[in-house]
């Protein structure tokens, strides 16, 4: 069974920094064409920030361009973001994606709160 854990959320200052991580289990990346993250603010819909796609094609969301960078370590199956230069908009549940063509799987979220 594919679980996807993440880890490392929490309170920030603004400008500080953070870095998640997303730990996948019951199958490797290579199982995936696609993975990458989402977050989601109270009362906002759920949003791209940062996904590798097609093998190695990385984008990203406008908002985040420049202080948010995506990586993985297919040695341990695991994916990170790391966050810099943060703002009080990042404030949201961050949540680890990944796609196969049939599935659709989501970790539970992690909190980020980012205050001024």
């Amino acid at each position: 069974q594919v679980q996807l854990v993440e880890s490392g959320g929490g309170l920030a200052q603004a400008g500080g920094s953070l870095r998640l991580s997303c730990a996948a289990s019951g199958t490797t990346f290579d199982a995936f064409y696609a993975i990458g993250w989402f977050r989601q603010a109270p009362g906002k819909q759920r949003e791209l920030v940062a996904i590798f796609s097609s093998g190695r094609t990385v984008n990203y969301a406008d908002s985040v361009k420049g202080r948010f960078t995506i990586s993985r370590d297919n040695a341990k199956n695991t994916m990170y973001l790391q966050m810099n230069t943060l703002k009080p908009e990042d404030t949201a549940v961050y949540y680890c994606n990944a796609k196969t063509s049939w599935v659709n799987y989501w970790g539970q979220g992690t909190q980020v709160t980012v205050s001024s």
